[in-house]
């Protein structure tokens, strides 16, 4: 596992969390959307993910009842698709009730590094295109008999989760 357990004002993945191209407010103290979140970041500090769970009143696209990759970034020698299946695999050992619709990502193909196909790291990993977004955002999902086992991050205690 790669992954370590972290928090949602983490100052040494603020850096990370700045260069994603989903950072509205770079520089502010939390990075995380309000909702309960499973924060993880690479043992050197080089990849920072961050799983958000929120009511789904306040879930503003189709996947209601699933959990929301808010943020991945990986600047590690690690390969992408391999850090996404552990972090899953993390998100399942903090929240063991896996959301119906599992686990999805939204990808936006103009805010990324040219790539033949946007969201390729996310289907490596297992994640299916399953729509698009009102604004144009690319969706994968990740359905909950595809998600690997969970696992333990690095130094992770259920009580922070």
């Amino acid at each position: 596992m790669y992954w370590r357990l972290s928090y949602r004002a983490d100052n040494a993945a603020l850096p990370l969390a700045n260069r994603h191209y989903s950072r509205q407010k770079p520089d502010t103290g939390q990075f995380v959307a309000p909702g309960r979140c499973v924060v993880l970041t690479g043992l050197d500090a080089d990849a920072l993910w961050v799983s958000l769970w929120q009511r789904p009143e306040f879930v503003d696209h189709a996947w209601k009842d699933a959990w929301v990759c808010s943020l991945f970034r990986n600047e590690s020698a690690e390969l992408s698709s391999e850090l996404i299946s552990q972090a899953v695999a993390a998100t399942r050992f903090g929240w063991p009730d896996v959301p119906s619709q599992g686990i999805v990502t939204f990808v936006d193909p103009a805010r990324i590094r040219r790539k033949r196909d946007p969201g390729r790291c996310f289907v490596r990993a297992g994640f299916q295109a399953c729509g698009v977004t009102k604004g144009g955002l690319l969706a994968f999902q990740l359905p909950p008999e595809a998600m690997p086992a969970a696992e333990p991050p690095v130094h992770g205690q259920l009580a922070l989760l």
